[in-house]
């Protein structure tokens, strides 16, 4: 068998500072610690980012390029109920990978224009993709309401998945780094970002979300 070539030192950075963001808080972790962890010097580090923010861009970046084409998914094609099920555990999966971002939201973006313009973005197109689920799900059938009932639904769905993770880390700061913690959390997430929808469903959305409802206790 062929032995898969070494991985480049910029791809291994950005895998650990993702890790160790993820587990102890971007604001907690220096560049001086990921090279330690690394066992580089700091000077090879500098060679391929300058500075944290640096590495704290490059970490966004590969969020862009994971999230964009889930979030143009409702805009593409028909959205049925079973389908905003699954686009909301692909969604919050996504998050997941990249928590750090969520849980030190506000100290990332104070500090960093570029990553403010750039997440402002993604709420946005969160917000477009919210919109067009819930027009999608009311021109099948499923779903009640219109105009500014589904500027407003879409616009809170955003809001809870965006803050779900702060939540999610308030309640149990402990525990979230853990596996079976993180499935629960997002399974969590999903279902609370849909139940949202419960109450504008028609009867045979509501079907279907009781249906959900009881997969979602039974796991």
């Amino acid at each position: 068998m062929q032995r898969k070539p070494p991985r480049r030192t910029r791809e291994r950075i950005l895998e650990l500072s993702l890790r160790l963001f993820n587990d102890l808080g971007e604001p907690n972790v220096t560049t001086s610690a990921i090279a330690d962890e690394m066992n580089i010097s700091p000077g090879n580090l500098y060679y391929h980012f300058r500075n944290k923010d640096d590495i704290v861009g490059a970490l966004f970046e590969q969020f862009e390029r994971e999230i964009d084409p889930l979030l143009d998914g409702p805009l593409k094609r028909e959205i049925h109920f079973e389908d905003a099920w699954l686009f909301l555990h692909l969604l919050f999966e996504s998050i997941w990978r990249y928590r750090f971002v969520y849980r030190d939201l506000n100290d990332l973006l104070s500090r960093n224009r570029r990553l403010e313009m750039h997440f402002r973005s993604i709420v946005d197109r969160k917000t477009a993709a919210a919109r067009a689920l819930c027009q999608s799900l009311a021109a099948s059938g499923s779903l009640s309401g219109g105009g500014r009932e589904v500027e407003s639904l879409a616009t809170n769905m955003v809001v809870v998945a965006t803050y779900w993770l702060s939540f999610e880390y308030i309640r149990n700061a402990r525990r979230f780094g853990e596996a079976d913690y993180q499935n629960a959390a997002m399974a969590r997430g999903a279902y609370q970002v849909l139940s949202m929808l419960a109450p504008w469903l028609e009867p045979q959305g509501r079907e279907l979300f009781a249906r959900l409802s009881n997969e979602y206790i039974r796991s």
